[in-house]
């Protein structure tokens, strides 16, 4: 009954997808930013939708079980303040710009070359985080429908693909519409009978005020705040929650649709953290990973489950649509150089390759899903890898004056060096242990785990910061919204 009823939910959603697939008419505008035409509750559906995935809800009810409420709330409270930054600071100059992926933005400030180096990086990034969103199908179709994880991995995927080539942004904001009512009540309905049926247990030193887990590297305080500043700022340069912002209709809606979700994430996620924290009562010592499949299956009544189960599946399509929609236009457009433009036939070339494209995406995702099959890590992992590389370029470009190519590649390359360094000394990964990439060692234990966020985001912005100073010349660049507009302009009467 439980899978019958996730199903018909599942079947909702491509439906929904596929009958505003025809807006798309055959434009890559349309296509990859809805032809910028998304109204606030669409648009702050879109975004919600990209930080209520399934690792801010799988992940968030593991980590918050075996850790502590801030090492699970850490996930959907970060992305929440990622919203909320980007609202207060980048969304309207953004979405006034008309890009149509964010590494447009990287090449007008600091040229082509950081703008391919910028897209690889966000290619592989965002590939760990789409596979984040493939482990939690993998595990609920292995769990109630008896697949195995592999098959429930490419299950999920396929619904994802079933209405992501075909309506693209389009369809990603009618059904995150959709998926957000049904991720909301779930999270709400599931909290209310935890706490009706057997009260919200606490353990203790691991509720929302036991401030040891943020003041304590014994209690996990060091990965919650690296979990936090990962996800806070270096999700700020993600590709999906930029494509939304692109989407929105004006520069306006844009800013309070992030201020919308930034509220709408962060009401979500603290239920399942406190759902959580009382699994332990409720089933016993011997828990199993996922928790909430073990809370949903056998114990919360039939319906419950499956508006839970429907909630997840929907989070994690929302985002991995949004992020297979992201990095394809990405390769397409900023990497093999696709611009705006019209064939002889009259069909758009940029809208035909960036379709192409969702397969080798796909396939790169489905192997890291395969290789780390953990909710929640490869969430904060992907964008740990922005936040060493990518995030310090962008945020000062927007208020510093003398920025410079050197300055970012200097970032780039010696973020990305440390973080790399730091990563496979280092056995375990937020907590989980390093089965992506690990050399054996005796200078890094366990305890060090969280630390090399911070060095190697300490490290690329001050490579980034005294690069810029020696280089640069205190003359004022030309304006990055102007740059935009006259590149803009051209393609978009074509």
């Amino acid at each position: 009954m439980i899978i019958f009823g996730v199903t018909v939910g599942i079947v909702l959603v491509v439906a929904v997808g596929l009958l505003v697939a025809r807006k798309v008419d055959g434009d890559s505008t349309n296509f990859l930013v809805a032809g910028r035409s998304l109204a606030l509750p669409l648009s702050a559906a879109g975004l919600m939708g990209q930080a209520v995935d399934s690792n801010a809800t799988l992940g968030n009810t593991d980590l918050s079980a075996a850790f502590g409420f801030w090492a699970g709330a850490s996930l959907p409270l970060g992305l929440g303040l990622c919203l909320l930054l980007t609202g207060v600071f980048f969304a309207r100059r953004m979405n006034a710009m008309r890009l149509l992926t964010l590494p447009d933005y990287f090449r007008i400030t600091y040229g082509r070359r950081v703008e391919l180096v910028a897209s690889v990086l966000m290619i592989f990034s965002f590939c760990i985080l789409l596979a984040g969103n493939l482990v939690a199908g993998g595990f609920l179709f292995e769990r109630f429908l008896g697949t195995s994880y592999t098959v429930g991995v490419l299950l999920i995927l396929g619904v994802v693909l079933a209405y992501t080539v075909a309506g693209g942004m389009f369809s990603d904001a009618y059904t995150a519409f959709l998926q957000m009512i049904i991720t909301v009540i779930g999270s709400a309905a599931l909290l209310v009978w935890v706490a009706v049926s057997y009260g919200v247990t606490v353990p203790e030193g691991m509720g929302p005020f036991d401030l040891g887990q943020l003041t304590d590297s014994g209690q996990g305080a060091t990965i919650n705040w690296a979990t936090l500043l990962a996800l806070g700022v270096g999700d700020i340069v993600a590709i999906d929650f930029m494509q939304r912002i692109f989407s929105a209709k004006s520069p306006a809606v844009a800013r309070r649709a992030c201020f919308v979700a930034a509220a709408g994430t962060a009401v979500v996620g603290i239920p399942y953290a406190l759902v959580a924290l009382s699994s332990g009562a409720i089933l016993g010592p011997d828990t199993e990973d996922p928790v909430l499949f073990e809370l949903l299956d056998g114990v919360a009544p039939a319906g419950l489950a499956i508006l839970v189960l429907s909630a997840i599946v929907a989070a994690s399509c929302s985002t991995a649509n949004g992020v297979v929609l992201g990095t394809a236009a990405v390769a397409v457009r900023n990497i093999v150089g696709f611009r705006l433009q019209e064939s002889a036939d009259g069909r758009d070339p940029l809208l035909r390759a960036v379709r192409v494209a969702f397969v080798p995406v796909v396939s790169i995702a489905v192997l890291f899903a395969l290789r780390v099959p953990q909710t929640g890590i490869l969430l904060t992992l992907a964008f740990d890898i922005m936040l060493a590389t990518l995030a310090f370029p962008f945020i000062l470009s927007h208020f510093w004056s003398r920025v410079t190519t050197a300055a970012a590649w200097a970032a780039i390359a010696v973020g990305l060096t440390v973080r790399v360094a730091l990563f496979v000394l280092t056995p375990t990964i937020y907590g989980a242990e390093n089965t992506l990439w690990y050399v054996d060692n005796t200078l890094v234990d366990p305890s060090f785990d969280g630390w090399p966020t911070f060095i190697a985001a300490g490290a690329a912005l001050a490579a980034f910061v005294l690069t810029a100073l020696v280089t640069s010349r205190a003359a004022e660049p030309e304006p990055v919204a102007d740059a935009v507009e006259a590149e803009v302009a051209p393609a978009a009467g074509t």
